[in-house]
């Protein structure tokens, strides 16, 4: 009898088991997700509206600070996320206090604006985009996010992926140029570099795909201006970095200052809903722009504050960025029923989701590790790849041959340098805009850098002038240094302040009194190269008819000073290649390499064709540009066929040779060219590149592979298609400078 009761009591308990098995399963919930609904119903509505709003700490001589106010929140639970807030001491501090304080003990997320490197600082991200080089993008990402993880660091707001065609714009430094196939490449590259294989993985980051969306495309170039483009624009061109980003996993994305279609972006349901949840499945969070709910006032979109709180919700913004709009007027709007408890639920379970997806609710505390972080920062791991990804950013715009020879590599034989300039003995505009943590002191100085790699030349500096401003007293010193040398290195560009961030300028030409100095110094006729520091595109006209030699190297970050020095001295071949168009003037903006054609082409001999009067319609530097110390030539291009169907692929090969007397490394450009569509096509288009080292005298067969899916684009009907027709392919070292051949697409 007591064998039955027990074998009766064991078919019981596991009935029981299996029931309560069943019934999770039926609930259709994984164990994040029951969590995370538990965690839900525990809460309050206030304790919710918490979760969905941001604030900053502050940073100022003494460390990081927190607003008192903002202390009270976060212990009230009105306040679940900090941003510009990292070192393991201080968020551990922050992090105590949300999770040991609070009635539900919710951890905080940390953001911060890792954009290209935490404390090892790597070249700006429009610097790297140069480079071509995926697996280099990926790999900066994924060390700038150990390093802020080991900084107490769990969410970047990057990668920048807006696609902008005007220099003019401060933020062009943070992207990847004026090209949506080679951008949509970089942003995935770089979200999976600060992902990891999973948000886990307590040195990686949540990436934030950011602006979304086309915010690099302002009327003037001015910051947070109105943004304008058609249906087809932002379709065909603007929207494909962002989807490439969803594509490749982003954990967040933030909404733009400016408008689309008229609607503010953070009230606009179209882009936040519509595209990016409907057509593209984000199922990520979705957190605004510093303030950007409360501009919705200005815009003149919403009637108040309370009223911009509600269109933000509805329109499928989770997270406040730093606006108080949500805390102070959400609950309101509840109460009221303007908005539904479910909108409130729904973003607040995109942000606990991502809490849970970074291990946050099983260990709070696991990006707070000084040990972790004194290992970390600025270690040898960090500043070798800084070192690395600075010499491959670095693009070669000129070199021209000087009396016998070209003046770069310098001629070991020189024995008198004068480096002229303000960039010439700098370290903190070397990091370039949004640097982080990064240590000031850790950078080596261009100056210092050949110093170091020259100790038996003279090599003699003179500041001359600032990035800004008329003084021009220290001329004559300068000049006479230039006079008593035997070559001239000017280091001259914009400070880390005249690009990024409300940074736009009007004018492109060298910043303050540089342009004198310039012009002052060649006259002398000393050889001289110029290493041009900025964070856009410059116009350099007058530069290129000039100087013999330009070295356009960005900000390139902690180990700006060795790599220059290592590219001017020839240990290293440059082989950076440009990612937007240089322009001849600023009246010529927008000038970009993928413009359509009109119906008065250019011709030189018709006054009465799409033409300046004054400057030609050319980029003075086009896009895909980048000179080498080696020579390369392209042959044989050939085509597998001359006509292909919509599920066949075409072979495309081109015969590369280094015909020059070094290595290098070369970036094999592939564009097509749709000659007739249902609506115009442009002239040319990127649809794929191979970087590849040649030895001197080694010659290789590069090939490509072409489908009708890289021919697609929007047409009459605005469907995603390609269409049959005659085709350009162009091979060749940038987008001008290529040879072609013709197909046919049945």
């Amino acid at each position: 009898m007591k064998k039955e009761f027990f074998i009766i009591l064991l078919y019981i308990l596991c009935f029981a088991f299996l029931t309560e098995g069943c019934s999770t399963i039926d609930r259709g919930k994984d164990p994040k997700e029951a969590f995370v609904s538990s965690l839900l119903k525990k809460m309050t509505l206030e304790e919710k509206i918490g979760q969905m709003t941001l604030f900053t700490s502050g940073w100022d001589v003494t460390g990081p600070v927190l607003n008192e106010n903002y202390k009270q929140d976060i212990l009230a639970g009105n306040c679940g996320n900090i941003f510009n807030a990292h070192t393991v001491s201080y968020n551990l501090a922050l992090q105590k206090m949300a999770v040991e304080e609070t009635r539900l003990g919710i951890p905080l997320l940390f953001g911060y604006d890792v954009i290209h490197g935490y404390k090892t600082i790597f070249p700006i991200p429009l610097a790297e985009a140069c480079s071509w080089d995926l697996d280099l993008i990926n790999k900066s990402a994924a060390l700038a996010a150990k390093e802020a993880a080991a900084g107490g660091v769990n969410w970047t707001f990057a990668p920048m992926v807006d696609l902008t065609r005007d220099p003019r714009w401060g933020r062009v430094s943070e992207g990847a140029g004026e090209d949506s196939y080679l951008g949509s490449l970089i942003a995935a590259a770089r979200v999976k570099g600060f992902q990891g294989d999973s948000l886990s993985d307590p040195f990686s980051l949540a990436a934030c795909v950011k602006h979304f969306a086309a915010y690099g495309a302002p009327e003037g170039g001015r910051d947070y201006a109105t943004v304008d483009v058609s249906e087809r624009t932002l379709s065909d061109y603007y929207l494909k970095p962002y989807q490439s980003a969803v594509e490749a996993g982003v954990a967040t994305l933030m909404t733009s200052f400016n408008e689309i279609n008229g609607v503010p972006a953070s009230g606009n349901s179209y882009i936040l809903k519509d595209i990016l949840r409907n057509e593209w499945g984000f199922k990520g969070m979705v957190v605004t722009d510093y303030t950007s709910i409360n501009e919705m006032v200005l815009h003149g979109y919403s009637t108040n504050l309370k009223e911009a709180g509600e269109q933000a919700v509805a329109a499928g913004v989770d997270m406040d960025m730093q606006g108080s709009v949500f805390l102070n007027h959400l609950k309101e709007s509840v109460d009221e029923g303007k908005i539904a408890l479910s909108q409130i639920d729904e973003a607040v379970r995109r942000v606990l989701n991502l809490k849970y997806d970074l291990g946050l609710f099983d260990n709070p505390y696991r990006y707070l590790d000084e040990n972790r972080e004194k290992e970390v920062g600025l270690s040898a791991e960090m500043t070798d790849h800084a070192l690395e990804a600075a010499h491959k950013s670095i693009v070669l715009l000129k070199n021209d041959v000087w009396k016998d020879s070209k003046l770069l590599p310098i001629d070991q034989k020189t024995r008198k340098i004068a480096i002229i300039g303000p960039l010439g003995d700098n370290q903190i505009d070397l990091l370039g805009s949004w640097h982080a943590a990064g240590d000031v002191t850790k950078v080596v100085s261009l100056l210092e850098s050949l110093k170091k790699s020259l100790p038996n030349v003279q090599i003699s500096y003179s500041e001359a002038c600032t990035t800004s401003g008329n003084d021009g007293s220290k001329f004559p010193a300068a000049i006479k240094l230039a006079w008593e040398s035997d070559l001239v290195i000017m280091a001259i560009g914009e400070n880390y302040q005249q690009n990024g961030e409300a940074a736009s300028r009007s004018d492109l030409n060298l910043p303050g009194v540089q342009q004198e100095l310039l012009e002052k110094v060649v006259a002398t006729g000393k050889p001289v190269v110029v290493v041009l520091m900025a964070g856009r595109p410059l116009t350099i006209t007058w530069m290129a008819e000039h100087i013999p030699a330009i070295l356009n190297t960005w900000h390139l970050g902690t180990c700006t000073g060795e790599a220059i020095a290592d590219v001017l001295l020839g240990r290293e071949n440059p082989s950076g290649k440009l990612v937007m168009s240089f322009p001849r003037n600023t009246g010529q903006i927008p000038v970009y390499y993928n413009m359509k054609n009109t119906g008065r082409p250019f011709d030189p001999d018709n006054k009465y064709t799409s033409k300046y009067l004054d400057v030609p319609n050319t980029p003075l530097f086009p896009f895909g540009y980048g000179l080498s110390y080696t020579e390369f030539n392209y042959t044989n291009l050939r085509l597998s066929t001359n006509e292909i169907g919509m599920k066949d692929s075409l072979r495309v090969s081109v015969e590369l040779s280094n015909t020059g007397s070094v290595a290098g490394e070369e970036v094999v450009q592939l564009y097509i060219q749709d000659l007739v569509g249902s609506v115009t096509r442009p002239s040319k288009e990127l649809k794929g590149f191979k970087k590849l080292l040649l030895q001197a005298g080694e010659s290789k067969v590069v090939s490509f592979s072409l489908t009708s899916d890289q021919l697609r684009f929007y047409g009459a009907n605005m469907k995603f298609a390609a269409e049959p027709g005659e085709f350009k392919v162009y091979v060749g070292t940038n987008s001008v400078d290529n040879i072609a051949a013709g197909f046919t697409l049945k």
